[in-house]
């Protein structure tokens, strides 16, 4: 654990670019408490992560820009506090020198619509969608999924992706708790109300941009909050439909690296297509005093993350 910047001397090279990271703020002003398997929570805490990321982002000087990989509120936050609260945590954002990407999850749909969401984290959307891409490079892009595009959460309940989310929902999960894995086995525990889906038109998109990214020789790094690959997750926190995303990924060879949250222990996995897939340690299981955020230097060939505290550093090589 710990930062590792002596990769950077080791390999003898400035990085093309870098940006800093961080996953599952989850702020609320209220007490410490607990995830449902016991583990400790510290919502007040967390925003203290935050401000102390941004200070070493801002002070390395080198940072393009940060990525956020979701829930930045904490669902057990007061609903009257809601909007408060996602202002505050990305005033605090703001607070770096350069610009934030923003991502959805579940938290955040938690405590406000989408139609209020994604302005506020400065998502471009077309009739709600949060999935969008930007390349900081010639030779780099990246691709942010909407893991919450087909949801029980987020989109008024008439609409058409929650009527889909929850009759696969009630295909899937004979549980009433939806949000209960009891009695389903393996990889099928995934189907939990607080995942969602790639949908259709996202899918054709994501395949377009691919094709466009090979086209014109870059290579690409998937954001998504929920993790796409069994690798490095716990099953409960895999996107419904991961292994159809992946189909498409598998499709192309531009896609080096898939960057997730979401599980908050963290983990990591290289799949059949030496694919790394990389889920970051959550800032909001951080006891007082402790971190998780990082920073990631980019290379021809390979992302380098150097790590503060509980988030892991690691030096992900691309296949040859």
């Amino acid at each position: 654990m710990g930062c590792t910047n002596g990769l950077v001397n080791v390999q003898g090279k400035q990085p093309l670019f870098s940006f800093g990271v961080i996953s599952d703020v989850q702020y609320a002003d209220i007490p410490s408490g607990q995830s449902f398997l016991g583990v400790p929570r510290y919502y007040r805490h967390s925003l203290l992560v935050l401000q102390r990321a941004v200070q070493k982002w801002n002070n390395l000087q080198k940072l393009k820009f940060v990525v956020n990989f979701g829930d930045i509120v904490d669902g057990f936050c007061p609903k009257d506090q809601s909007l408060n609260a996602v202002e505050k945590i990305v005033d605090e954002f703001k607070n770096f020198n350069g610009p934030t990407y923003h991502m959805i999850g579940n938290h955040c749909l938690y405590n406000l619509p989408r139609k209020k969401l994604l302005p506020l984290l400065n998502i471009p959307s077309f009739e709600g969608r949060a999935y969008y891409d930007f390349c900081p490079t010639p030779t780099y892009r990246f691709v942010v999924l909407d893991g919450y595009d087909i949801s029980a959460i987020g989109w008024p309940s008439d609409h058409p992706n929650t009527l889909e989310a929850l009759k696969f929902l009630k295909k899937k999960n004979p549980n009433l708790d939806k949000n209960s894995p009891v009695g389903l086995m393996g990889l099928e525990r995934r189907f939990l109300m607080f995942n969602g889906a790639v949908g259709k038109e996202q899918m054709k998109w994501l395949d377009c941009v691919l094709e466009d990214a090979t086209r014109l020789k870059q290579k690409v790094i998937v954001c998504c909050h929920l993790p796409l690959d069994p690798g490095t997750s716990s099953p409960e926190a895999l996107l419904w439909n991961y292994d159809e995303v992946m189909v498409v990924i598998h499709k192309y060879n531009c896609v080096k690296v898939c960057i997730s949250g979401h599980d908050h222990k963290g983990g990591h996995s290289i799949d059949s297509h030496w694919i790394h897939h990389h889920v970051l340690e959550a800032a909001l299981e951080c006891p007082p005093g402790s971190d998780a955020f990082g920073y990631m230097d980019v290379y021809d060939d390979r992302l380098t993350l150097s790590g503060t505290d509980r988030m892991e550093s690691i030096d992900m090589i691309f296949k040859p």
